[in-house]
């Protein structure tokens, strides 16, 4: 067997996926118990209420998502209204606390077929998603992260922006998009986007950063750092270790690394143990969000099944289905 094959099949590995997730369990929880004086301490100046707060910034961030979402998938064909582009993206995003990225796809290709959007659509809308997500990102990263750095190490990305920005014009992106298709062997756009659907995609995805940053922020800002840096850092440095959380796909949803990467960040702000408690709280915050609107989407649906069953044009009909999310253990074939 030839090298290359040996090392796509170890990466593969579910025993190296989740091997990644224990290791950053064990080293996350050794650096807690080292700093624990620090980070108990900070845990109370953040306190539940900030926490709270912090969560209702996530919940601004999922809605820009789904706005996200819900604007390519119209722009590609298959224009859905607000609950059930919810009910398929959320409960779809469950997926990605699964090591690899392919499983938040897998769940909303299947999750769209039953509201009759095709497979190839409803993955070319996640996958465009998770693209404009991670672009914008590093966007975000580049015009934030170079005004919080006294050293301007930073300066050099600006040189990188023009070049993101052309590729983000219809005429660029959606020929880059066909061949990102044909090389994953799956069927390319149903119809090209336009300017206008990526500019309103677009718009979103920096909501949905703005935020991300301010869930940070609320509770960084506990500490006494200056306001303006702590901002900026809390800004551009989640979104930065978000991008690179993204890219490590045999960490699902990123676990530890964009952690790791937060508290490098932030500790020349507000300290090594504030840090790590505000990464601790950052992520314990985004896994509430994620079974909240999965929760409130999956409600709907019921409720939704509840009323119609209640109406005249529903009796003598036989009873709806409860929609209901089966685990995907085979791949077919992008997530906030």
């Amino acid at each position: 067997m030839k090298a290359q094959d040996l090392l796509k099949r170890a990466l593969g590995s579910r025993l190296l996926k989740w091997g990644v997730v224990v290791a950053a369990v064990v080293v996350g929880a050794y650096e807690i118990h080292k700093e624990w004086g620090q980070v108990h301490h900070a845990l109370g100046t953040i306190g539940l209420v900030t926490c709270l707060w912090a969560l209702l910034a996530l919940l601004g961030m999922q809605f820009a998502t789904l706005r996200v979402w819900q604007t390519l998938l119209a722009g590609l064909g298959s224009p859905l209204p607000l609950p059930a582009a919810g009910r398929i993206l959320f409960i779809g995003q469950l997926g990605k606390y699964i090591p690899g990225s392919v499983w938040p796809i897998l769940a909303q290709m299947e999750l769209g077929a039953r509201a009759k959007v095709p497979r190839a659509r409803s993955a070319s809308a996640s996958v465009l998603a998770m693209l404009l997500s991670l672009v914008t990102g590093l966007i975000v990263a580049m015009v934030t992260l170079p005004f919080a750095q006294s050293d301007m190490q930073y300066l050099w990305v600006f040189l990188i922006l023009p070049v993101v920005l052309v590729c983000l014009h219809p005429r660029v992106l959606n020929p880059l998009l066909g061949k990102l298709f044909k090389l994953a062997k799956r069927p390319g756009l149903d119809q090209p986007l336009t300017g206008r659907v990526l500019a309103r995609a677009l718009a979103w995805a920096f909501v949905a950063w703005l935020f991300n940053g301010l869930q940070i922020f609320l509770m960084a800002e506990k500490f006494g750092a200056p306001v303006g840096k702590t901002f900026l850092v809390a800004l551009g440095g989640y979104a930065f270790a978000w991008c690179v959380g993204f890219v490590i796909v045999i960490a699902p949803a990123g676990a530890g690394v964009r952690e790791v990467l937060l508290i490098v960040f932030l500790t020349p702000v507000i300290g090594k143990g504030p840090a790590i408690a505000v990464a601790a709280c950052s992520r314990a915050v985004n896994t509430i969000s994620d079974l909240l609107v999965a929760g409130a989407a999956a409600a709907t649906r019921r409720r939704g099944l509840t009323n119609t069953a209640g109406t005249d044009e529903g009796k003598g009909q036989p009873p709806i289905p409860t929609e209901s999310v089966t685990p995907v253990t085979s791949a077919p074939d992008a997530a906030s």
